[in-house]
This record gives C-alpha cells, structure tokens and sequence, in this order.
C-alpha cells in the first residue's frame, strides 16, 4: 500500500508518496495561479516517478493554501502538517520556523510532535521568501546572493520599513548614497529575521529549532538568524518538502485506523 501528501504551496507545489517504511518518490513544482492544475500535475509526476497509478493510492492527504482545489481524501491544515513532517525527521524538534513565499508560521511542538501553539504573520509580505525577492530587483542580485553578500558585510545598517513598498523605497536611498551592496543585502536579512523573531517571541523561541520552507534555503537568512538567535537552526535537507511530508504520514495513519 502507498500513501500520498500533497501541498499546494504559493511558490511551490510538492507531493510526496509513502509505504510503510520509507518515501517512495516525491515532486516538486513552481506553483502558478491555479491550484487545482498544479496540484494535478505534481501528483501525476510523482505518480509517475513512481510507476504507479492514482487508484494504487489508498489515501491522499492535501494541505497548503490551495489544498481545498484538490481532489484528495482529507484537507488538513499546513499547521498540523508542518508539525508531523517535522517530527518524522527530526522527532527532538520543539520548535518550528517555516517561512514561505507568502507566510510565516512558528509552531511550539510537544511531545510526539503535537502542536502546542503557533503564531503566523498577517497578510502582508514583511518577513517572507516574497520579500526577499522583491530586494533582489532592488538590489540587482540572485537569491542565491545573499548569502555571500552577508558574510562580506562589514557595515550593520538597520531598515526602518519593513513593508517591502517602503523598503525598497529606502533601499533606493540607501544605493543613491553609495552604501555597498553586501551591506545592503544583510540588512534585508536582518530585516527579515527581526520580523521573524518578534513573531516567534510571541510564544517563546524554544530548542531545538527547526527551520524550513524555500527560505531555509537562504545562507544570508541562516547566517543572520544563528548571529541573533546565539545557536544554530536544524534545517532538514530539503525544507520545501516536511509539509507533503507530514501530509502523507497523516494519510497513511487514517487509513490504517
């Protein structure tokens, strides 16, 4: 029997099937402006990475912002998700930090990965992976860049914004008065993890800390949050994937219930 996650993301799309034991293959898809096709898609890929059919899979879990254009057998929400595909990897794991393209989520996990609060960010792209890409037009720079750029920073400058239409408007200032580009980088990652840790003080940043999402694929972001948080984040070796992750663990629980 094989079971199956999928998380309709708004950057990213992922499904993922499991057995009994392990993950049998998973997929990975940009995500686009209609949920219901790209979840479609993603499933046929990892279906077909698989050699297997729709009908060989005997429960489907959707989670993630478009989870309810899915046709799946249970929608459950990217909280719970999050939670369970955390804790399959990393079951010492008492904290979450997930920061996508449009939101961000901190969740305080129990024992056995049970969710015992969370917080996440209100709708505005302060603090998330879409931010981060705004800064880079600015900035004339890749994604890839920031990390780099932060370790050649030597000159702390502070944002006053971070709502991203102001931002970039002192950002232009900032360029306009010769401040260097590695320094400019680093302060919109510290921008970003500021806005992240005030959220995650909410409810007490607890250890271990694990950190996922296309944004824990940032080394800027991972470099400034180890500078302020005094420890390193436990980043799983894809991010983008605990989601559909915990979604297929979820459907293969309720099936064999």
């Amino acid at each position: 029997m094989v079971f199956a996650g999928l998380d309709i993301g708004s950057q990213s799309t992922c499904a993922i099937i499991i057995n009994d034991k392990e993950i049998v293959a998973h997929a990975l898809m940009p995500s686009g402006v209609n949920p219901k096709q790209i979840g479609e898609e993603t499933l046929h890929l990892v279906l077909e990475k698989a050699n297997l059919s729709r009908s060989d899979v005997q429960f489907l879990i959707a989670t993630g912002y478009g989870r309810y254009q899915a046709e799946a057998d249970e929608q459950v929400s990217e909280i719970t998700c999050q939670a369970r595909g955390v804790q399959e990897l990393i079951p010492e794991a008492r904290m979450v930090l997930d920061i996508g393209g449009q939101d961000i989520k901190i969740i305080l996990l129990g024992k056995n990965g049970r969710v015992i609060d969370f917080m996440m960010n209100d709708k505005c792209a302060a603090g998330t992976g879409r931010f981060l890409e705004l800064m880079t037009q600015v900035l004339s720079i890749q994604l890839e860049d920031y990390g780099p750029l932060v370790t050649q920073s030597r000159e702390l400058i502070e944002l006053s914004n971070t709502c991203a239409i102001f931002a970039e408007s002192e950002l232009v200032s900032l360029i306009a008065q010769g401040k260097k580009k590695e320094d400019l980088a680093r302060a919109v990652c510290h921008s970003v993890v500021k806005r992240v840790l005030t959220l995650a003080g909410k409810i007490s940043i607890t250890r271990p800390l694990v950190f996922t999402g296309g944004v824990a694929k940032n080394r800027g972001i991972i470099t400034i949050l180890k500078r302020e948080l005094s420890f390193a984040p436990l980043v799983p070796p894809n991010p983008l994937i605990t989601a559909a992750l915990g979604a297929a663990y979820i459907a293969r629980e309720k099936s064999l219930s």
